[in-house]
């Protein structure tokens, strides 16, 4: 047995006595997809891919009526590769429950990142809005360590989540303690989902000094038809890095998008992104184009074609994010993708 599988499975097994106090549920996701990638230059390769593919443990027990105790522990699991990760790559944590909300510990995505759920249509594809809107070290999309979070309780359909993330670095063999601050207010309705964030990092997180705002909307027209938009600025800080740098990770990014059923189980995507960068000639383009079908509730297969154009100092491409087969891109180039998936969730 391979020593990774074998540490994981022990792992598990320790972890048992724990688990048997709490309702726990084992679940996972596999998602591959084959693809053809091309940089516009010299790169056009077919891939296989594994796209955020998990296994995990959750579970809660009840201490009373208005005090409920949950945990999950999460690891990405790459099929095809041998990644050399631990057991808590994805989001894990312990927290407590009630009446007053939420209130979780551990490593999981900031609110900041989970706002960008309403506009999500193809997330941990090729074509994900990642691919523009987490771009270098000004990047906001994260799962950070150390993390405390609260929740709100939910008031007619309002969610309120604060996080704040300690991170615990050696700057010039000085311990640096600094933090993050992320916060979102969210709306799931029968007919509109939205969510607003604003995430904050100093100077000695790692990446320099940053701030982000962040809206993302869906709304339901009809049963068969959803638009969706999507809008990010980012402010980049950092007093380390040249003026032009700092140019080129301040952005703002806008996406329009719309998914259309045409029958029960099968659904039309596409959706347009353009990030602005400060910057001269540091803009990209994405347009993606899918299909999606689900074979029942836990199996659904897809194919997707996107593009990213750059301009002449940007290297973007649509398959860096979440995924397994992630070559560079080539500045001022086209890159494009045309990827077929599988995704089975347990």
């Amino acid at each position: 047995m391979n020593k990774k599988l074998l540490a994981i499975v022990v792992g598990a097994a320790a972890a048992m006595p724990m688990m048997a106090m709490a309702d726990v549920n084992v679940y996972g996701r596999a998602h591959v997809s084959v693809d053809f990638l091309d940089d516009g230059a010299d790169y056009s390769e077919t891939n296989l891919s594994s796209n955020s593919s998990r296994l995990g443990f959750k579970g809660d027990h009840e201490i009373n009526p208005n005090l409920t105790a949950f945990f999950q522990i999460e690891q990405q699991i790459d099929f095809g590769t041998d990644n050399g990760s631990s057991f808590n790559t994805r989001d894990t944590f312990v927290g407590l429950g009630g009446n007053f909300g939420a209130v979780r510990m551990g490593r999981f995505d900031s609110p900041f990142k989970a706002a960008r759920g309403p506009a999500n249509l193809f997330g941990d594809q090729v074509g994900d809005m990642r691919n523009l809107t987490r771009v270098g070290n000004a990047r906001f999309d994260e799962r950070y360590d150390n993390t405390v979070e609260y929740t709100t309780p939910d008031f007619s359909g309002f969610t309120g989540k604060l996080g704040y993330s300690v991170h615990e670095t050696t700057v010039n063999e000085q311990d640096v303690d600094t933090d993050t601050i992320s916060t979102s207010l969210n709306y799931a309705g029968s007919v509109v989902e939205a969510a607003i964030a604003y995430e904050q990092a100093e100077e000695d997180t790692g990446r320099g000094e940053r701030e982000g705002v962040r809206l993302a909307g869906a709304y339901k027209i009809t049963d068969a038809i959803k638009a969706v938009a999507f809008y990010q600025t980012v402010d980049y800080k950092n007093d380390s890095v040249t003026e032009e740098v700092r140019d080129q990770l301040t952005a703002d990014t806008v996406g329009l998008g719309a998914e259309f059923k045409v029958a029960s189980n099968t659904a039309l995507k596409g959706m347009w992104m353009t990030r602005e960068s400060d910057a001269d000639n540091f803009d990209s383009d994405m347009w993606v184009v899918g299909v999606e079908h689900k074979l029942d509730k836990a199996v659904r297969v897809y194919a997707n074609y996107a593009l990213v154009d750059n301009e002449d100092n940007a290297a973007l491409t649509p398959w860096s994010q979440a995924r397994t087969a992630s070559p560079d891109g080539a500045a001022g180039e086209e890159a494009t993708g045309l990827t077929v998936g599988l995704r089975y969730d347990f």
